[in-house]
């Protein structure tokens, strides 16, 4: 039997996972570019700026790569699989989340807060914002699918099935 909350599930996993996906398209554009122009040009503000725009060019990758599967899965497997269980959905969230969590605060801290672009000369400053902000975006999509996928787990298990249950029953 279906509980209202397979419902949201049913319906917001895709909706999330598509924004998740969208934005972290836009973080793989904004750090892709900022990594070209500093290997091309080597005009990063600091080491840290150019490191930290790599970090995030992986993390880019890494959700555009793998959060698409799980969509996916999530979609199209009716009997349920291991990457439709909460212990699955909880491993790659988790990694996910630190990559962003690492990420957003380490550009944030290279950066000192953020640019004031009407005052500061660094080159791709208006970028730099950006991409500041959207890895701040990934990181509370993936902070408020974490707690989704812990509260469902904890629901999971105390309804029997462990961590190996599905997000949403199959029946």
């Amino acid at each position: 039997m279906s509980s209202t909350g397979d419902v949201y599930i049913r319906r917001g996993h895709p909706i999330v996972f598509g924004l998740i996906i969208f934005f972290g398209i836009v973080e793989l554009a904004l750090s892709a570019w900022l990594t070209s122009r500093y290997n091309a040009h080597h005009n990063y503000p600091s080491d840290a700026v150019r490191t930290r725009s790599r970090f995030l060019l992986f993390s880019s990758i890494w959700t555009i790569l793998i959060s698409p599967l799980y969509m996916g899965l999530f979609l199209f497997s009716t009997a349920g699989s291991i990457f439709t269980s909460v212990a699955s959905h909880f491993i790659f969230v988790f990694f996910s989340w630190v990559f962003w969590l690492a990420g957003a605060a380490s550009i944030t801290a290279a950066l000192g807060g953020g640019l004031d672009c009407h005052y500061d000369e660094t080159s791709y400053c208006g970028q730099l914002n950006a991409q500041e902000g959207f890895a701040w975006i990934e990181f509370i999509m993936f902070t408020l699918v974490l707690v989704i996928v812990l509260v469902r787990g904890i629901s999971v298990s105390r309804a029997g099935d462990g961590l190996r249950g599905q997000l949403v029953s199959t029946a």
